[in-house]
């Protein structure tokens, strides 16, 4: 069992960094060698893999473990955080997160520092947690797991993203647009605790980042940090009643009862009358056969975090 928290002996440790080759020769070189300055010389053995593809961070990250490395480390936002997650998640491997996307969820939750170089520092403390993580048919997701419109706003947002690059305003049109055109809403049968109920909604959104949640004025922070899912079932079934929540949405003003429905539970089984269906993780999509069985795996991924706050300050000099 790994335990909740501890403390790495970095001078013995084999680290490996994953860093994503594809946005730019140069710059994939220039932040490897400012990576590599900060952690090489204080671990026993420090390597570079590099990667050309999203769907190789997952193979590297796995390959890393199997090869005897302690640490795995990489750079990117949350679908790259999410693909290492899976590969580490039940070894002994422990992750260490950089954040380099356009929200940085994870990131944000562990608290490592909104910045590189505060991550590698947060990284150097060597303090190790045990956290939870969720599960949807075998694949795990650290911020959410959802079906219905959600894919759908992802297919969207890349194409704007192309168009546009990258921002927030891009990505909070994007959602807009897609529900402008968003047609007939899902039909499920949702499973807790052995009672099936039925539902028509155009999303089904599991969380599992209290920072998330609590960054868009929502409820079921409590009920992630207790270890359980906050399962949100959008209620509007027109595009405009779903815009004009989005919007409440972005101004941290939707509301339980007017907007949606929400669930709170650690297993949750959803049945769609279509039996294959386009499942987003953490901001990536992939085509899945349901059922979506969601189960959170405690304890299940070690992760380099801040130091406890009394150990920064038993640490401070004092005053003179």
């Amino acid at each position: 069992m790994i335990a909740d928290r501890r403390l790495l002996d970095f001078p013995s440790c084999r680290l490996s960094l994953i860093l994503n080759g594809c946005a730019g020769r140069k710059d994939a070189q220039a932040r490897e060698s400012s990576i590599r300055e900060r952690l090489a010389p204080r671990v026993k053995d420090f390597a570079t893999i590099v990667v050309s593809e999203g769907k190789d961070i997952a193979k590297a990250a796995r390959q890393a473990s199997q090869g005897g490395a302690d640490i795995v480390v990489a750079l990117g936002g949350d679908g790259t955080q999410a693909a290492v997650a899976g590969a580490l998640a039940g070894t002994s491997t422990v992750m260490g997160v950089l954040p380099g996307g356009t929200f940085n969820y994870f990131a944000r939750e562990l608290k490592v520092g909104a910045t590189i170089d505060e991550a590698l520092d947060t990284i150097l403390q060597g303090h190790v947690r045990a956290i939870n993580i969720g599960d949807v048919n075998g694949r795990v997701f650290l911020n959410n797991a959802s079906i219905g419109v959600y894919p759908a706003i992802l297919d969207r947002r890349e194409a704007i993203y192309r168009r546009w690059g990258r921002s927030r305003i891009a990505a909070y049109w994007s959602v807009l647009l897609t529900l402008r055109d968003m047609r007939a809403p899902m039909h499920l049968f949702l499973t807790v605790d052995g009672v099936t109920k039925e539902f028509h909604t155009p999303l089904a959104f599991a969380a599992r980042s209290a920072f998330q949640l609590e960054s868009l004025g929502l409820e079921g922070a409590d009920a992630v940090q207790n270890g359980q899912f906050a399962l949100f079932l959008a209620k509007g079934h027109r595009p405009l009643h779903l815009m004009k929540a989005a919007l409440r949405l972005a101004m941290g003003r939707m509301s339980r009862g007017r907007d949606f429905e929400l669930i709170v539970a650690d297993e949750i089984v959803i049945e769609t009358r279509q039996s294959r269906r386009m499942l987003a993780i953490d901001g990536e999509k992939e085509r899945v056969n349901g059922p979506f069985r969601l189960h959170v795996r405690r304890g299940a991924l070690s992760v380099l975090v801040p130091a406890p706050a009394e150990e920064i300050e038993s640490v401070r000099p004092e005053a003179a």
